[in-house]
């Protein structure tokens, strides 16, 4: 009989870290209680609970919607690189990252693009970036690949590979192949194209994968999607804005785009059994965030989640804005964003390794991928996934970092409206 399933130590990304969980714990004890204003003609309502999950009963997309004060005809920039490390691989600076800005040849279709040595080395988590259309907009995004289908003889990276370069050549030919040619591109839209787009390819024989992406506008508005155990990160002058939450079934079970095999289908009605989690688009989280000037987001695999909290993250990115002077940092004026960070994410900068330049968004992807990939096979500190199945199962005695494949998305915010010192 077939069933599938997945290893305590295949997937990952079970929960937010326990700091968060603690901090959020603390905000809502100590925040004090809204009282109604004696004058006020309308009666008291207390503010609904946020959900975190999404029924898989269900096909539902829960929108949210957090601003900051800012004005909407900003004239926002993006300064977007990403790195990436599949976790049989040594990590190289040099060249394992690709800007936004970088020049592309690629004439070859995304099923050309997801096979033999066209394919980047990032194992089974796959990533795309670029412009949508000719708008100034900027679309970007994570996949991370099922592992559980190797075990039935499919390549388990194909299905995220092919996934990712479906939606970012269906951005680039925005708004063709999208019905009624809509005047904006939205990440739940993508997703859809690029999820009928991979299980219309023959080449892909099966496969699942979560994935998490985003559009950003010149109006500095970022829409989100995301369905499974990816996320993303929103930092603000040296602080955690907002981060993500996953989506899963049950532990070390994500949400999942799938594509399920006549074999397995076969399988399933000779012998019985459970079929593989196969979730839609639909399902995804949507999200939405008003940017401001020097905001950093950080999209990535359940790789670097699984070895780094949302507090070392924000350290990482701090160390590497300080250092590059991106930040500053004067007498007791706490942090400051640089007057020269627009130039920073379009010049060439020195890096960590010798005789290497490179744009401050792809310094800072580089510096998260490594600090992951040092976590993941340091055994003697434990990650958030180590203490995960600690708690959940004593047995297990799994300690240390997790090995996986890393794919790391970052991508600065710029307000070309903001004044010049």
């Amino acid at each position: 009989m077939f069933k599938f399933s997945r290893s305590v130590l295949q997937r990952s990304r079970v929960d937010v870290p326990q700091v968060d969980v603690i901090a959020r714990q603390l905000h809502t004890r100590l925040s004090p209680r809204r009282i109604p204003r004696k004058d006020s003609h309308k009666p008291f309502q207390p503010r609904p609970q946020r959900k975190n999950a999404i029924s898989p009963l269900k096909t539902l997309c829960w929108t949210r919607r957090y601003s900051s004060p800012s004005v909407l005809h900003q004239n926002f920039t993006y300064g977007v690189a990403a790195a990436y490390s599949g976790k049989s691989n040594t990590f190289d600076r040099k060249r394992h990252y690709q800007d936004l800005e970088a020049p592309s040849t690629d004439e070859h279709t995304p099923a050309q693009r997801n096979v033999g040595m066209l394919r980047v080395p990032s194992g089974q988590d796959a990533y795309f970036i670029g412009n949508v259309g000719k708008t100034q907009s900027v679309a970007f995004g994570i996949a991370d690949g099922v592992g559980g289908y190797a075990d039935q003889g499919i390549d388990s990276a194909a299905f995220a590979h092919g996934l990712c370069a479906y939606m970012g050549k269906a951005a680039h030919n925005f708004p063709d192949g999208f019905k009624g040619k809509p005047d904006t591109l939205s990440p739940l839209s993508l997703l859809k194209r690029g999820y009928s787009n991979v299980c219309a390819d023959k080449s892909i024989s099966g496969g699942g994968s979560t994935a998490c992406l985003a559009v950003a506008g010149p109006e500095g508005i970022l829409d989100v999607a995301n369905l499974g155990d990816s996320g993303f990160i929103q930092l603000r002058l040296n602080a955690v804005h907002y981060y993500s939450n996953p989506q899963t079934h049950a532990f070390n079970t994500p949400f999942q785009l799938s594509r399920l095999p006549p074999k397995i289908l076969a399988q399933i009605e000779d012998f019985g059994g459970s079929a593989p989690f196969s979730d839609m688009p639909a399902d995804a989280s949507l999200s939405s965030h008003q940017l401001r000037h020097a905001d950093v987001l950080v999209f990535a695999t359940d790789g670097v989640w699984d070895n780094l909290t949302s507090q070392e993250i924000l350290d990482q990115v701090s160390s590497s804005m300080i250092r590059t002077r991106a930040w500053l940092t004067p007498d007791f004026c706490g942090v400051q964003v640089s007057e020269k960070l627009p130039e920073l994410t379009t010049s060439r900068l020195p890096t960590k390794t010798e005789n290497g330049s490179q744009s401050l968004q792809a310094i800072l992807a580089t510096d998260i991928t490594a600090k992951a990939k040092a976590a993941s096979v340091n055994p003697k500190r434990d990650g958030p996934f180590a203490k995960a199945v600690q708690q959940a199962y004593p047995g297990e005695r799994f300690a240390g970092g997790k090995v996986d494949d890393i794919c790391v998305v970052v991508a600065i915010a710029l307000d070309e409206s903001m004044p010049k010192l």
